[in-house]
């Protein structure tokens, strides 16, 4: 669907555009066709900002300390201070609009208002989506890239191996041992068993399928797809999402294809900051005899802790 800026002629609904809305073309029950499984948001620690000013969030990070014995008639030992911050900036703004004209909506069987209310949540939570899946490219010692100590692929020979662009081949597959070998990065660096999650791309979740280990009912279970959940292994919740991130297009991987991000993270690896809820707002336009329909939302995400994640790079 084209996007363009009001007022120009692009950006409004006439009889022509909606078409798909009126009787003499389809049927009352117009379905969208699509359905992502948006997960992410709701697997990330989330700060609720909403009222509150400024445009940047300052959130202490502190390191962990130790236990330190206690002798008779001894002071206690003080733990050093060495607490960092993390700074969460507030600089996503995304909106959705639509201009409806009066006749098309008198002439529309199906509620075209509430179509596009459907149709704006899902496009402004996709993009939502989308900077979390992106900020794979900041865990570990990465910034900004997705190679580096966070990001791994299945070497078809070697098993899990460091990540390197233009070197992952169309035989290199998730094998049940490459996975264990991820879930054991994440127990060397002491991050909570309780709380993790592994989002795949729908390419993953087919090969994954296909591992006897994980067809089985603790996998399997009879039910849909729920919010993108497609079951449990090894204690941690498996998540399907078509908004996994292209680490390398075709072109830049001519050893395989192209390539995308599954990330296997624990919920205080990054953070979602929500300003301003999703806000819908309707303002009648007679220059135009239609309503202007807009929804926004205001946001910033970030890593927390970097050490609390791993990709792990597959084909797409």
């Amino acid at each position: 669907m084209a996007t363009s800026v009001y007022p120009a002629t692009g950006g409004f609904s006439d009889t022509t555009t909606q078409a798909n809305f009126i009787p003499e073309l389809w049927s009352d029950e117009i379905k969208a066709a699509y359905e992502k499984r948006l997960v992410m948001a709701g697997l990330v620690k989330k700060l609720p900002m909403v009222g509150k000013k400024g445009d940047t969030i300052h959130i202490p990070a502190p390191t962990r300390g130790s236990a330190t014995a206690k002798a008779a008639k001894t002071a206690v030992t003080v733990q050093a201070n060495t607490e960092s911050e993390v700074q969460v900036l507030i600089n996503k703004h995304y909106e959705y609009s639509k201009l409806m004209e009066d006749v098309a909506e008198i002439q529309a069987l199906a509620d075209m208002r509430g179509f596009y209310t459907d149709d704006a949540g899902y496009a402004l939570a996709t993009q939502t989506d989308v900077d979390l899946h992106n900020e794979g490219k900041n865990i570990g010692d990465a910034s900004d890239n997705w190679v580096g100590s966070g990001s791994y692929y299945t070497d078809a020979s070697s098993g899990l191996t460091a990540y390197a662009v233009d070197t992952v081949t169309t035989a290199d597959l998730v094998t049940d041992a490459s996975f264990r070998g991820l879930i054991k990065l994440l127990d060397d660096n002491d991050v909570p068993f309780d709380e993790r999650y592994f989002v795949v791309p729908p390419s993953l979740r087919s090969t994954m399928m296909g591992i006897d280990r994980y067809v089985s009912s603790d996998f399997v279970d009879g039910r849909g797809v729920q919010n993108g959940k497609i079951g449990n292994i090894y204690g941690i919740d498996i998540y399907v999402s078509t908004n996994c991130s292209v680490t390398e297009t075709a072109a830049q991987n001519s050893a395989g294809g192209e390539l995308k991000a599954a990330t296997l993270f624990h919920k205080e690896a990054f953070i979602l900051a929500e300003q301003q809820n999703i806000r819908s707002q309707t303002q009648y336009k007679q220059e135009w005899l239609g309503t202007l329909f807009t929804a926004d939302t205001i946001y910033g995400v970030k890593t927390y802790r970097a050490d609390a994640a791993f990709n792990m790079v597959v084909n797409a």
